[in-house]
């Protein structure tokens, strides 16, 4: 038997602790088979900081979530216990310092078999995240949501940012190069070579001038086909969205998906092996009407429920 969330109808959504979707705290119960875990970092940003706020606005947007999805008839919270594990203190100051600490804090997190949804913060740390998913997998597949590659390789020399996760993976050996994948990437680039070096690294695109013209089952069944049944991660930078479906993020560019597209190619990796998530890159303070806070919400409900299913 499961611990669930707190009976909205007898504590108002808008009363008590701002849990994941109101979720038990990870102390409230012996063994999680997911786990939502926030990491307010945001010292790996190249434009507009406010990442850091994303774990706390993610999970105030999350209190109107409700137990039952109807769009993969499941009651996630009955079919696995999902707990809130709270946020990972990073040091601020130093990135280097900051990966390290997250990357020990998801394997610990992780190590009897616990799956992580990670809510950022910026995208830096889904390296940390990569490396404990690949201890306990071996090297995963990946779809790489956003409207970036985020596959370059220095940042005013700094190997470590919110720009290059993606490539240092690829370098530590810990993504499957057969089965990469960006979607929903647009806007311009430095260069025609952030493309072929994209391209060398393994990864194929998917942009949302794509997505829009094939249409989201025509999507789905090409990333399934590339990934197959690999131990696959799932990283979702907010701003795969448009800025009209999510302004509060710090790099936007115009001609992005929907959130009705994003949500329903996610839903589309059911029966997948999804082995663990993040969604980065909300920065409340640049939101509105908490329009980017609902849309994370969603998304990572999303991605807690893939991770629920038998």
């Amino acid at each position: 038997m499961t611990l669930g969330p707190v009976d909205s109808s007898r504590i108002p959504r808008f009363a008590g602790f701002a849990a994941f979707a109101r979720l038990p705290r990870l102390d409230q119960v012996g063994h999680a088979d997911v786990a939502v875990v926030g990491v307010p970092f945001d010292a790996g940003v190249s434009y507009r900081p406010g990442a850091r706020f994303g774990p706390a606005a993610l999970r105030e947007a999350s209190r109107l979530l409700r137990p039952y999805h109807p769009g993969l008839d499941l009651s996630p919270f009955e079919a696995a216990q999902v707990v809130d594990a709270g946020d990972v203190a990073v040091n601020p100051f130093d990135i280097g310092a900051a990966i390290e600490t997250l990357q020990g804090e998801a394997e610990a997190l992780s190590a009897s078999g616990t799956k992580l949804v990670t809510i950022g913060g910026d995208h830096t740390i889904a390296l940390p995240l990569l490396r404990a998913a690949a201890k306990r997998h071996g090297p995963v597949a990946l779809l790489h949501f956003d409207a970036h590659l985020d596959t370059w390789d220095t940042y005013f020399g700094e190997p470590y940012t919110h720009g290059t996760p993606f490539r240092r993976a690829v370098e530590e050996g810990i993504l499957d190069t057969s089965a990469l994948c960006h979607v929903g990437t647009r806007g311009p680039l430095y260069g025609k070579a952030d493309l072929d070096d994209d391209r060398k690294l393994g990864f194929g695109i998917v942009t949302s001038a794509d997505v829009l013209r094939r249409g989201v089952d025509e999507t789905i069944d090409a990333l399934r086909q590339r990934i197959g049944n690999r131990p696959l991660y799932v990283s979702v930078d907010i701003d795969v969205l448009d800025p009209a479906h999510a302004p509060g993020t710090g790099t936007p560019e115009a001609g992005g998906m929907t959130s009705r597209e994003l949500l329903e190619i996610l839903r589309g990796l059911r029966g997948s092996n999804l082995v663990g998530a993040d969604v980065v890159e909300l920065a409340p303070a640049y939101d509105h009407a908490e329009i980017t806070a609902i849309a994370a919400s969603h998304v990572a409900y999303d991605l807690v429920s893939l991770l629920c299913l038998k």
